[in-house]
């Protein structure tokens, strides 16, 4: 099916007979505002007419004058506030189907220009330098209009200069240290705001008009112009720049940059803002400074601002955590030569005479215990009490890290006007043109339009959640195929890579085990299916939100988070949660052992537990994570601008604004939606195992120390100017970030329990080791490795899996027996194969530690929650401030005015001089 043929083509292609073109330009009459002599004639003919093409000949609308740094119109006094950018299509002769949809792109912009022209808008259109087809479509905001849209956006706008004084904080000389230069980046004016009001201008901090709207404010204006604007006749669905951006009606729309990222602008009135963000926030030189908040939020907006707001205090408490991981594995790393139990298995007299049981069936050998000394080493890093301690710092850690960050969110709430924001939404464009059907308010009593039933909304939150956990169900589907994968490979390596192993490689022999060699390449497949799973659900998770239909834009995105989320957490620590919880966990004895599916054997531990093999699985995942990151958006967008201007320079034209920024890059509207998922799955990461890999906080704090400066470079050089959006917070990744704080804590303390053998270790030193159950006379870890290994009897293996082959070590008549890691009786009990006495102490240990750090945890939790308020004292006082000069300017002034008039006209009729009547006229009752 080409382009043409859908129905909406289709019944556009209708309205223009064969032999009809010039319709167009009898009926829909694009404007472009004022513009002078021919050109005006010219342009008013419309871009569908053959005479406007003789007549501007080379030229098109109004002509560059050569000022490449301008963002104003050709008389040098009016701002633009947005551009539009389309391609004049060329006519082909005999293609009727073409034509017909070039006259309908041609009809619908000049509707769409006049429909913005009737808003207020001014236009004025240039033709491109570089590319002769392409036309520039400049928007300007008069006064009027601004004010108008301010007050039906409900803008909170300066009121009065705020009079209470900055809280001083007794960090400052600290935090001095690391702030931006004031000099260059000096602090913004407070002020006390209010929702602008027309009636009341006078009340307002209007004395520079050309500095009330922010060049921020004026574009978001426009832009809910733009979005509301009608493209079609007769049809209420038919608007929006949005829709004809879908439709490549309209090539571009975007607001512009205020001068060069690397160069001063040559107006003098221009404030570089761009320039001081690349100098002072987006450079790498910038790495341990404080960002530039203020400055961000006005150059981009609340939203931009939030996010990097948020991005940079979670660094910063990063640095706490990765702090004490470090040192946590430096403590490891000192106590790896004193561990006892370490000691024993590298032991050639304890470890050495140790022979294993094979781990598959028929073609694997017997093993002694000494071959896993250096997985042995390297667990004793991880699997250590200071991990134990390091676990509860964490989750404390988290608590304080969110209650701290409402406590910040609450002021640049108030700092950035956004307190109330979730009253003042708008309605999304694509939710007002669903709404056909009327429904009685029951809070006004009035009727309004809605685009579905409570039934059909249910119908489709349904959908959408079916949808979610069908593709669920995919990604669990893809781990139980690695699972299949690792056990099938692991007979493989377990065969052959002995084999493999010559003299070059015999250095590697004991890094590279069957057990690494699996566990790297099932890590590295599954995370190429993690990747090829998110691009594909991105789209459905998109389709089934704009299916849903939500009524505001921050309603949109918190639905759109909470599906990738669920998609994304699933999709990262499936794997990680197979091997921290399942992995080695129900594999049965040698006699007996467990099969998946009725014939794959299940995989083993390491004799020293499955941490390690975590621990892999999360730099793998994480690393590959954070490199793919990278590549898809900074060094991707780098190298089309590259190619681009590599095109450009062959020209030795001067390129005006617009086009420069034409030349970048556009951001997608869920750009931000990807910093944050990134993020939060970096949270997890950083958070959920944290007992099994304690530098997971440093690498994240080395991630987003880069991550800040990155994001800040890309957007402010590779980019075009992202459109300013208010947010009032970062939306439903707060409690996101509670649930995985919660579920944090209960990992943690199951992967301890569980995963690690702290449990063991503690129970067999404090209670096994000693008399009467031990043969020592105290505490002590000697013998700990014998007494977590089980005995077998070597002629009570089945047909099916007795080995076959032996290592040439091995003499079936003197070894009758080998070892095998779990807590069973020995042959010869009447019990035996049973699990012992002491699984079930230890059974009985693991879960009372679990009920014990989890009440400690959330103990800790809610009294930290209660302690810490989430609206600072002073922020509550500003707010109160605020109000009451609201009340006092705004209200109080209004009914006095109307008192003094009405004690005019009550003194007047006294006098008889005029009647109620007339008085009434200036009366505003």
């Amino acid at each position: 099916m080409s382009s043409f043929d859908s129905d909406e083509d289709q019944m556009e292609m209708e309205e223009f007979p064969d032999g009809d073109e010039e319709f167009c330009v009898q009926t829909y009459v694009p404007n472009y505002g004022t513009l002078s002599g021919k050109e005006q004639h010219a342009v008013e003919l419309g871009p569908c007419s053959k005479e406007s093409t003789l007549l501007v000949g080379s030229k098109y609308g109004v002509e560059f004058n050569g000022n490449e740094d301008s963002v104003f119109f050709a008389d040098g006094q009016r701002r633009i506030d947005f551009i539009l950018v389309y391609e004049e299509e060329q006519r082909k002769q005999g293609d009727q189907k073409k034509m017909r949809s070039i006259l309908s792109k041609k009809r619908k912009r000049a509707l769409f220009q006049e429909n913005l022209k009737a808003a207020g808008l001014q236009i004025e259109a240039t033709r491109s330098i570089l590319d002769f087809k392409t036309i520039f479509l400049k928007l300007h905001a008069p006064w009027e209009v601004l004010c108008r849209y301010a007050e039906v956006l409900h803008i909170k706008l300066p009121l009065f200069c705020n009079d209470l004084k900055p809280k001083t904080s007794t960090f400052n000389c600290i935090t001095k240290l690391f702030s931006v230069d004031e000099e260059k980046i000096p602090p913004e004016d407070e002020y006390f705001t209010a929702p602008f009001e027309m009636n009341r201008i006078k009340s307002f901090h209007t004395q520079n008009r050309d500095a009330f709207f922010t060049p921020a404010t004026r574009s978001r204006i426009v832009n809910y112009i733009l979005n509301r604007s009608e493209y079609k006749r007769g049809k209420p669905s038919k608007f929006g720049i949005t829709k004809l951006l879908d439709s490549n009606t309209y090539k571009a729309a975007y607001t512009l940059h205020d001068c060069k990222f690397n160069q001063k602008s040559s107006d003098p009135l221009c404030p570089n803002e761009r320039l001081l963000l690349y100098q002072e926030w987006a450079h790498p030189k910038n790495f341990y400074k404080l960002q530039p908040l203020d400055l961000i939020r006005k150059y981009y907006g609340e939203k931009i601002g939030i996010y990097f707001a948020w991005l940079g205090f979670y660094t910063g408490m990063l640095a706490i955590a990765g702090f004490t991981g470090l040192l946590c594995f430096i403590f490891g790393i000192l106590t790896m030569d004193h561990n006892t139990w370490s000691q024993e298995v590298c032991d050639p007299e304890i470890g050495g005479r140790l022979i294993m049981c094979p781990q598959c069936d028929r073609d694997c050998f017997y093993w002694r215990l000494n071959i896993t000394c250096q997985s042995s080493r390297k667990l004793s890093i991880f699997d250590n009490y200071g991990t134990l301690a390091y676990a509860v710092f964490m989750a404390i850690w988290v608590t304080v890290f969110l209650e701290f960050w409402k406590r910040r969110q609450a002021e640049l709430e108030y700092e950035w006007d956004t307190v109330e924001l979730e009253q003042e939404e708008p309605r999304r464009a694509e939710y007002e043109a669903k709404c056909t059907m009327r429904r009685k308010n029951p809070i006004t009593q009035e009727e309004e339009m809605v685009p579905y039933t409570a039934c059909g909304k249910c119908m489709r939150i349904f959908c959408g959640g079916t949808t979610v956990l069908f593709w669920i169900s995919l990604i669990i589907a893809s781990v139980v195929a690695i699972i299949v994968y690792r056990l099938a490979v692991f007979f493989e390596f377990s065969v052959n890579l002995p084999k493999a192993m010559d003299n070059d490689l015999e250095p590697l022999k004991d890094y590279l085990t069957p057990q690494m060699a699996t566990t790297v390449t099932a890590s590295l497949i599954n995370f190429v299916f993690i990747m090829i799973l998110n691009i594909i659900y991105e789209r459905v998770a998109i389709l089934i939100t704009d299916f849903e239909l939500p009524r505001t834009q921050t309603d949109y995105e918190n639905s759109l988070t909470l599906k990738m989320f669920l998609f994304q957490f699933v999709n990262y620590y499936s794997s990680c949660f197979y091997i921290a919880f399942f992995k080695g966990k129900i594999v049965g004895y040698p006699g007996e052992p467990v099969y998946w599916l009725g014939r794959f054997r299940n995989e083993e531990c390491d004799p020293g537990g499955c941490l390690i093999e975590l621990t892999t699985q999360l730099l793998i995942v994480m690393g590959g994570k954070a490199i793919w990151n990278n590549i898809q958006e900074v060094l991707i967008p780098w190298l089309k601008n590259l190619i681009s201007r590599c095109k450009t320079k062959s020209s030795e034209n001067v390129l005006p604004r617009w086009e420069q920024d034409y030349q970048l890059q556009s951001i997608s509207k869920l750009g931000l939606f990807y910093e944050y998922l990134e993020m939060v799955i970096q949270f997890g990461f950083a958070t959920i195992f944290v007992a099994s890999f304690p530098l997971a906080p440093l690498l994240a704090l080395i991630n987003n120390i880069i991550e800040i400066r990155v994001d800040a470079w890309k957007i402010t050089t590779q980019f075009r100017r992202i459109l300013p959006a208010k947010a009032q917070d970062i939306g439903a990744w707060l409690p996101i970030l509670n649930g995985v704080a919660v579920f944090a804590a209960v990992t943690n303390a199951l992967i301890i329990a569980f995963t690690s053998d702290m449990i063991p270790r503690l129970v067999y030193y404090w209670t096994l080791s000693v008399e009467p159950y031990g043969e020592y006379s105290g505490p002590t870890m000697r013998g700990y490795t014998n007494s977590t290994l089980s005995v077998f009897r070597i002629a009570d293996f089945s047909n099916i899996s007795k080995p076959i082959k032996f290592p040439p070590w091995f003499d079936p008549e003197t070894h009758t027996t080998c070892r095998y890691r779990d807590l069973r009786y020995p042959p010869g009990h009447p019990l035996e194969y049973y699990h012992s006495l002491y699984f079930w102490h230890i059974m009985a240990a693991k879960l009372a530690f679990i009920i014990v750090m989890e009440h400690v945890v959330f103990g800790v939790k809610f009294l930290v929650s209660y302690w810490i308020p989430d609206v600072p004292k002073h922020i509550k006082e500003q707010i109160k401030r605020e109000k009451y000069l609201t009340q006092k300017i705004l209200h109080e002034s209004h009914l006095s005015q109307w008192h003094n008039k009405m004690t005019d006209a009550t003194k007047s009729l006294m006098k008889g001089s005029v009647s109620l009547k007339e008085h009434s006229k200036d009366m505003d009752i």
